[in-house]
């Protein structure tokens, strides 16, 4: 199975526990069961920042109450080479995002713009597939590394294929300069405002996320693929028929 397996889920020395918020959305609406996030990365060096970046992430989405899973994108085959998509890593790529609530999407910036390696996860997600969509309504974090100064090249072209594939991009969103100052010698990211950003994104992606939850059905409902589908409005329960329709005499 193609997934990271997250090393010292818990541990998180970088966190000042006393600012931390350990269910950030109570209130906006029903945090169970917990939501279900699925987080993607650019890049497959040994040690890939982006990768780490992502780890930290699903560190914290776990200590705010979500469940995580990382995919690993290094058997993936290039869009087009199998025929009908059918290898055993697409698959696994899809049905884990038919599985999200929503996602996280880091990528390196590489020649200022996002890595080959993303924009190929993202190239294996169809719009629909079998009438199920495993994108849209999802609610979505961007965040990207350099090697240099601090830029928004990738999260910028993030954000257009988030938009492309029909999701809710959250406003916040995590760029990380000079990556290689950043994270210790086992891997893990220092104190810095760097990742007290990612933990602003990561607390606000789960306040979306839930705060989305009771309205992600008809967030996506479009006339259009009612129409191409064939499937009338049903006047007796859909609520704007019902609220704009002309009231009894009392």
């Amino acid at each position: 199975m193609p997934l990271r397996t997250l090393t010292d889920p818990d541990y998180l020395p970088a966190l000042d526990r006393r600012y931390a918020l350990d269910r950030p959305a109570v209130g906006l609406g029903v945090n169970d069961p917990p939501p279900r996030f699925l987080l993607l990365y650019g890049s497959l060096r040994e040690r890939s920042y982006s990768r780490l970046c992502v780890e930290e992430a699903a560190r914290l989405l776990r200590f705010f109450g979500a469940e995580t899973r990382i995919f690993d994108p290094s058997t993936l085959p290039l869009p087009d080479q199998v025929a009908g998509d059918d290898h055993p890593a697409v698959h696994e790529l899809r049905e884990l995002s038919m599985w999200s609530e929503g996602q996280v999407w880091c990528s390196p910036e590489r020649h200022g713009q996002i890595t080959g390696i993303m924009k190929l996860q993202v190239d294996h997600l169809p719009l629909s597939m079998g009438g199920m969509r495993p994108t849209q309504g999802r609610t979505l974090a961007v965040m990207q590394v350099s090697a240099g100064s601090q830029s928004f090249n990738s999260v910028n072209t993030l954000r257009v294929l988030g938009r492309w594939m029909r999701m809710v991009t959250i406003p916040n969103q995590s760029s990380v300069a000079k990556a290689f100052n950043e994270f210790d010698d086992t891997g893990r990211m220092k104190p810095s405002s760097y990742y007290d950003r990612i933990v602003d994104v990561m607390e606000e992606l789960v306040r979306f996320t839930v705060l989305l939850r009771p309205h992600t059905a008809q967030l996506v409902d479009r006339y259009s693929e009612r129409k191409d589908a064939g499937v009338p409005i049903d006047a007796t329960t859909d609520l704007s028929s019902i609220a704009t329709a002309p009231q009894g005499s009392s």
